[in-house]
């Protein structure tokens, strides 16, 4: 397994130990190549038993260079064949096709998607006709929502008493949006849920450390309660803002009870080699996913 490197929280970040590490990394064998393919799962969300879940990292894939080795962007200027063949590997593992992946089109909005049936594909093995969507929820089993990431926050969440599921992507923009509350009332308004019955993730992403941001950035965060999200940056007129801990807030004050979320440890900027990061990248870099689906009943009966 590849060492992470974990962050330390803070107690102003309001997670224990415990909820902190909610991550657990999965190695497997890629048959055509035997190389390492690696990836993230949360524990907490495959004990619901309707779901599985993963987030990928760089290792295991075919892309090469910058992209190296598991990109999922057709849009950042890898080999198109190289990306379909990382989506191949992912498909096998999550036990589907790429055909059965429906993806967002996200431009850090706070729009959001029923995903159906005739959905199934778009985005990965035929056109979206759909733009500026940021979150995806469905209560099809056998569909695979996918977000991508290089920084910004992943939000997971399921609903184990009325079957459903969302996925998001939420950046600094989508944080001050309030993306994980705008989830939570679109999964209520669609499939009935209860804020109180959800379970939620905040998946890898950039940390309070590394993410250095400017005063307009920062005022974005300054009515949000608890102290922390936003602390002095190391120069003047900067700030360091902590996306997990805003994030946690917003689920917690949508009605989501601290014990059903977990909050990942793992910053993407401190592990560039392993995870694609925008910022210690300059930008030159691939794209992470983030996938989730309802099993179906044929994958829900071999998991009794």
């Amino acid at each position: 397994m590849f060492q992470i490197h974990r962050t330390t929280a803070e107690p102003s970040a309001l997670r224990t130990d415990e909820e902190a590490r909610g991550m657990r990394q999965i190695s497997v064998t890629v048959e055509e190549d035997g190389t390492r393919l690696e990836y993230l799962t949360f524990p907490l969300l495959e004990q619901t038993g309707i779901v599985k879940n993963l987030f990928t990292t760089r290792l295991g894939g075919v892309s090469r260079g910058e992209f190296s080795s598991m990109n999922l962007s057709f849009t950042r200027g890898d080999r198109e064949e190289d990306v379909h063949a990382n989506y191949r590997r992912i498909a096998k593992v999550m036990g589907c096709e790429p055909g059965d992946m429906t993806a967002s089109h996200q431009t850090h909005t706070t729009n959001i998607r029923r995903v159906t049936r005739e959905d199934r594909g778009k985005g990965i093995v035929r056109e979206r006709d759909y733009e500026e969507i940021d979150g995806l929820i469905t209560n099809e089993p056998g569909i695979v929502l996918v977000t991508y990431f290089a920084d910004c926050v992943p939000l997971y969440f399921v609903d184990p008493v009325h079957g459903a599921i969302g996925l998001a992507h939420s950046g600094w923009r989508g944080t001050a949006g309030r993306m994980g509350e705008c989830m939570v009332h679109a999964m209520e308004q669609n499939f009935a849920a209860r804020a109180e019955d959800l379970y939620a993730a905040i998946g890898p992403s950039i940390c309070r450390d590394c993410y250095e941001v400017s005063g307009e950035v920062a005022l974005q965060f300054e009515d949000m309660p608890g102290s922390g999200v936003v602390t002095p940056g190391k120069k003047p007129g900067k700030y360091q803002l902590d996306l997990w801990l805003a994030n946690r807030l917003i689920l917690e004050q949508a009605g989501i009870r601290r014990d059903h979320i977990a909050v990942t440890d793992i910053c993407t900027c401190h592990n560039s080699e392993y995870l694609f990061s925008h910022r210690a990248s300059g930008g030159r870099r691939g794209n992470l996913g983030a996938f989730l689906m309802l099993k179906p009943e044929e994958m829900t009966d071999m998991s009794k």
